[in-house]
């Protein structure tokens, strides 16, 4: 599970490599679950025909699924992880993936705790070439209590246990997960991809290094 990534800044980096313009409010550059966090999912008027729209668009919203039913902000803390064999059948996840909400979380690295020495260590992942990742996940609008609306997002995630470098983080005991980071030529399918065309996607990356 990833509870704990870095968001890029450069913004020109992220214009060149995601298309997108930063919201006016800057995510934090350390991301845990709560916090703020840019993401980024296609524009609802993508459709529409009209060249001044952009195919996606980049939105600040909560580190942590908080799905229309909660009753405060807090499930948040829960939910920044989806697992990808339940998220159909998830009470939190499920609406999101029903309705294909698809959105891509821009990340710079993250951080798993690597137990092969006994004890816990933290440790940066990237990729080798030091580019940033566009990571797979579900995004969803929720109204608080004083009327505000808040978007949120949270990762997929999948079995890591046959991957030969994400095999190493967790406890030796507990099953390996991995986030899915998509190849930016499939950022658009994934965007626009059906609830039933969303497994082909989840797949693992192979070239990934401790930093």
């Amino acid at each position: 599970m990833c509870a704990h990534y870095e968001s890029p800044h450069d913004k020109a980096l992220l214009k060149k490599h995601f298309g997108i313009d930063l919201p006016s409010e800057l995510a934090r550059r350390d991301v845990w679950p709560g916090y703020k966090s840019t993401f980024i999912r296609r524009h609802p008027q993508a459709d529409v025909g009209d060249d001044a729209v952009p195919e996606r668009e980049a939105l600040l919203g909560s580190f942590g699924l908080i799905p229309h039913w909660s009753k405060d902000d807090k499930i948040a803390r829960h939910t920044y992880n989806a697992r990808s064999e339940t998220v159909a059948e998830k009470p939190s996840f499920r609406d999101a993936w029903r309705r294909a909400q698809h959105c891509i979380i821009p990340v710079q690295s993250f951080f798993e705790p690597d137990w092969r020495s006994g004890k816990a260590v933290p440790t940066r992942i990237t990729l080798t070439s030091g580019e940033p990742m566009g990571l797979a996940g579900l995004w969803a609008q929720w109204r608080s209590p004083e009327g505000e609306t808040v978007h949120s997002f949270t990762m997929l995630t999948i079995n890591a246990d046959e991957h030969p470098f994400m095999r190493n983080f967790h406890k030796p005991q507990d099953e390996k997960r991995s986030v899915v980071i998509l190849p930016p030529e499939r950022y658009d399918g994934w965007l626009q991809a059906s609830a039933g065309e969303s497994g082909a996607y989840l797949q693992p990356w192979l070239d990934l290094v401790a930093a």
